[in-house]
């Protein structure tokens, strides 16, 4: 049976503008956990202290993008297979990076600053009619979905200036972050022991060295992820690869709560409770396994659209 969006898709009335959907988590052991950190900011607590950052959006792009890595195959899930994307070889075939786990995704420079110009001069020419007056948006989205889908949820922009100017920028369909609240300071601290010289130069790694460390405890800790299905339908890609890109984010926050949640080696959590949808009332977020099983079919129903029939389009990386 297949997985019902229509709550969610065209000609659904009134078509929903998001999906809001959160979920509660915990830590897997104990009370205390590890946020992220910034450099010469430390970790991010706002609100007079009462709310802290545990986990940014641009880290949680990148999470979410790994649901659909395998690395020890160095492949997409096998449910994926056939969804376009960019894989970066050496010269000798050797599997290096792909535009899912690369920090830019299609604008990475082991796709587009390779002296293998290949797939560069391929990318200039396609966008080429781009590169006067406003940008069409609709004429973008094709041409990013077709080599890497992707994009069309996390965001791109394609800073060169020979590509159109340096001017193609799509923004984030899927957003996401984890906050706390109620948080208060767990500090400790340690000592890094040297037994052979105690008093050795710290500076190169010798002696005993005490450090302060800062943990976190809170009274309630929340992952919030927003989709936003107005820019999906502005692509303009049609229903097939609505359903897709719609069914892929609803994947990536399924399989990421349901998978392992330890963001730090002190930040490791679990979902407490099921997740809830926020908006639009009355939808529920489709189970991991169901999500799994509808993949192959959204996928395959927009193979027309991809730059190649097993949705891959292999750079080769030479320095």
């Amino acid at each position: 049976m297949a997985l019902d969006l229509s709550a969610l898709l065209p000609p659904a009335k009134p078509a929903p503008p998001r999906l809001l959907v959160e979920a509660r988590l915990k830590p897997v052991q104990g009370t205390r956990f590890q946020p992220t950190g910034f450099p010469d900011l430390g970790a991010a607590v706002f609100d007079e202290g009462q709310r802290l950052l545990v986990e940014s959006a641009q880290s949680m792009a990148n999470r979410l993008e790994a649901t659909l890595w395998d690395d020890a195959e160095r492949e997409l899930i096998e449910p994926a297979r056939g969804l376009s994307y960019v894989r970066v070889e050496k010269k000798d075939g050797q599997y290096l990076t792909n535009s899912l786990t690369e920090a830019h995704r299609l604008n990475s420079p082991y796709i587009l600053e390779s002296k293998q110009k290949d797939f560069f001069e391929a990318l200039k020419k396609e966008t080429a009619p781009l590169s006067e007056g406003p940008i069409d948006r609709r004429a973008l989205a094709r041409l990013v979905f077709r080599y890497d889908a992707n994009s069309l949820l996390h965001g791109v922009f394609l800073a060169k200036s020979d590509l159109a100017g340096g001017r193609l920028r799509i923004e984030r369909a899927l957003s996401a972050f984890i906050e706390a609240e109620g948080v208060r300071v767990a500090a400790s601290g340690g000592v890094k022991n040297d037994a052979v010289n105690p008093s050795g130069e710290a500076k190169k790694g010798f002696g005993n060295v005490p450090f302060q460390r800062d943990e976190y405890t809170a009274d309630r800790i929340t992952a919030f992820f927003n989709l936003d299905l107005v820019q999906i339908r502005g692509y303009g890609l049609g229903a097939e690869a609505e359903a897709l890109l719609t069914g892929l984010a609803l994947y990536k926050v399924a399989a990421f709560l349901d998978g392992r949640l330890r963001l730090r080696s002190a930040c490791d959590l679990e979902l407490d409770g099921s997740p809830r949808v926020t908006r639009p009332e009355g939808f529920e977020l489709p189970s991991v396994t169901a999500l799994r099983e509808a993949l192959p079919g959204w996928v395959a129903r927009c193979k027309p659209l991809f730059a190649d029939k097993a949705g891959i389009t292999r750079v080769v990386f030479a320095e």
